[in-house]
């Protein structure tokens, strides 16, 4: 009995290590066939995404794969930061590579004047003066820094304040006083035709504003609301490049000091 046991118990310790070493030599073999290759790391697709998916809901959809160097494509992609704020325009199939070609802004997919919401993100609209808006230069698919301003109040002992509060927010929309899409205004605001305010459309609708929506986590869109109410809202029109910092709250003394 004590033998067939112990006969038992060694039959499934060989059967654990052969399982081992077979999974290893499996997942060896890819590491093996590229050893004498030369190779480069670039985006393979390994899960199915959707049309319209947009490049930060991608997750584990995508993994940075080696790939033969004779064997990727002229356009994929080596870092998901250059796609910025784009969406797959078709579905993605499992074991392509992720090809920059395949990407296209946001607008492009959900019509003139519209950029995707990323996900966990709310929409706000706030009305604003050319002046306030980058002189109308902005359209869907920009980012901005938005600009919180409150001037003194002597009531609450409060000194005037502006603080650059916010980089980077995504502009979804951006629409005249009426609601309609700015690049839809070309014969009425002579709007330029890729969804722009355009420099004559403050003269076409002089005083009346633009609607611009952002899109902001919840505890963000509070704030902005807040200083809509309560103060005033700038944008600044904001690149990859764009330096992201400020100086702290600014007041009147601080800005001769």
């Amino acid at each position: 009995m004590k033998a067939r046991l112990l006969g038992g118990i060694a039959a499934l310790v060989v059967a654990i290590i052969g399982t081992v070493l077979l999974v290893s030599y499996v997942q060896g073999a890819d590491r093996r066939a590229l050893a004498n290759t030369e190779t480069a790391e670039v985006y393979v697709v390994q899960k199915a995404i959707a049309a319209g998916t947009a490049v930060e809901n991608f997750g584990d959809s995508v993994v940075r794969k080696a790939v033969p160097k004779s064997a990727i494509a002229s356009d994929s992609v080596t870092t998901l930061s250059e796609l910025g704020w784009k969406v797959s325009a078709v579905g993605l199939v499992p074991g392509e590579q992720l090809l920059a070609t395949r990407m296209v802004d946001p607008g492009r997919l959900l019509g003139p004047g519209r950029a995707a919401v990323p996900a966990g993100l709310q929409e706000v609209t706030v009305k604003l003066t050319l002046d306030r808006l980058v002189g109308g230069s902005l359209r869907a698919g920009d980012t901005v820094g938005v600009i919180l301003s409150y001037a003194q109040n002597d009531k609450l002992n409060l000194p005037d304040q502006t603080q650059l509060s916010f980089h980077q927010v995504l502009v979804t929309a951006v629409q005249s006083a009426t609601g309609v899409p700015a690049q839809e205004q070309e014969t009425t605001a002579r709007t330029s035709s890729d969804g722009s305010l355009g420099s004559n459309a403050n003269a076409a609708q002089p005083g009346a504003g633009y609607l611009v929506t952002l899109a902001r986590p919840s505890v963000d869109v509070e704030k902005i609301v807040h200083a809509v109410e309560f103060g005033k809202v700038y944008l600044s029109k904001e690149t990859a490049g764009s330096t992201q910092d400020n100086s702290g709250v600014m007041e009147r003394i601080r800005v001769f000091g």
